[in-house]
């Protein structure tokens, strides 16, 4: 696997530096009058960025500038890209994703993640609750302002604008069941829209190419939307950090600030908690790839989950 990202290309590997081959050969026309060779088009790269687990291009929970699998030389639209992802959080809690992006421009990332929650033993506590499970719809769409060394500035680093509307169809239910008990802490909505605003710099002139994202989220989420919205916005640091340790093995650590805009209830709903994993990826070949991750992500509903364990796997067409 070579190692340099393209440099005008939002779309490179996430975590890794590669270089895609060009095949070397041309296509004769027999039937032509003159012999015209056509140029073959570009080789696919690996499949990298990942998915993250609301449907975009980052890691597991942060993003990444550069936006998933785009059109490949000559083609009019890019190709499709499915995700799936399961976090073991602990007493009997688990968080499931379903994740699917489009980049139809070269600077246009569409995507969608499905989210299933598991309550796990909070249904106990609170034998009301009809549905153990939430669940929450991401839509998202991401623009790249700027490619990364751009304009022949090589200080230059990937500008991606994303919005991200996101629709909880339980949070209402279990309001309604618990007697109106999430409104009275701040949970004042079953969907909100997320901007965010996202950095990526690729640094070469180390021992191993060495990745860094960082960014900025509005939110009004709860959870991500998991226990619903509150009425304001706050402004959250996100980013991480990727380097190559093989050919085809990446290491990453990220972290995502949390709002924490809602008030706790004692013994049922503990105060919301930055988030960080650390993730081991695996580039199985140019469209799969998976990834192991451990992650601390402090209070999670009536319990701490700081030895989460889970994994993402995912394949471009």
């Amino acid at each position: 696997m070579k190692n340099a990202y393209p440099h005008t290309r939002p779309s490179v590997p996430l975590t890794v530096a590669i270089t895609l081959s060009l095949l070397t050969g041309g296509l004769l026309h027999a039937g032509s009058p003159e012999a015209k060779i056509d140029p073959a088009p570009a080789e696919k790269g690996p499949p990298l960025p990942l998915h993250q687990i609301e449907g975009n291009g980052g890691i597991f929970s942060t993003l990444s500038a550069y936006l998933v699998n785009p059109p490949r030389n000559g083609e009019p639209i890019g190709r499709p890209s499915l995700g799936a992802a399961y976090v073991d959080l602990g007493h009997g809690r688990s968080l499931e994703a379903l994740t699917l992006t489009e980049t139809p421009w070269d600077r246009l990332e569409l995507g969608y993640g499905y989210n299933r929650f598991n309550l796990g033993d909070l249904t106990q506590a609170l034998p009301v609750i009809s549905d153990e499970v939430v669940q929450l719809h991401n839509f998202n769409a991401r623009l790249a302002l700027l490619k990364e060394r751009e304009f022949d500035q090589n200080w230059l680093p990937a500008l991606t604008f994303g919005v991200h509307y996101k629709v909880n169809t339980s949070v209402d239910d279990i309001n309604r069941e618990l007697g109106g008990a999430l409104s009275n802490i701040g949970i004042e909505d079953n969907q909100g829209v997320d901007y965010t605003l996202y950095a990526t710099m690729l640094f070469k002139n180390l021992p191993r190419p060495v990745l860094v994202n960082a960014g900025v989220r509005a939110t009004k989420s709860a959870h991500l939307g998991l226990l619903g919205f509150t009425d304001t916005y706050s402004a959250q640091f996100e980013g991480s950090v990727a380097g190559l340790l093989a050919d085809r093995l990446i290491l990453a650590t990220e972290y995502r600030a949390k709002p924490n805009g809602y008030r706790p209830i004692p013994g049922l709903i503990k105060p919301e908690d930055d988030w960080w994993t650390v993730d081991l990826a695996y580039v199985v070949n140019n469209n799969f790839t998976v990834a192991l991750g451990y992650g601390h992500f402090g209070g999670v509903l009536n319990h701490d989950a700081n030895a989460a364990i889970g994994i993402t796997l995912k394949n471009e067409f």
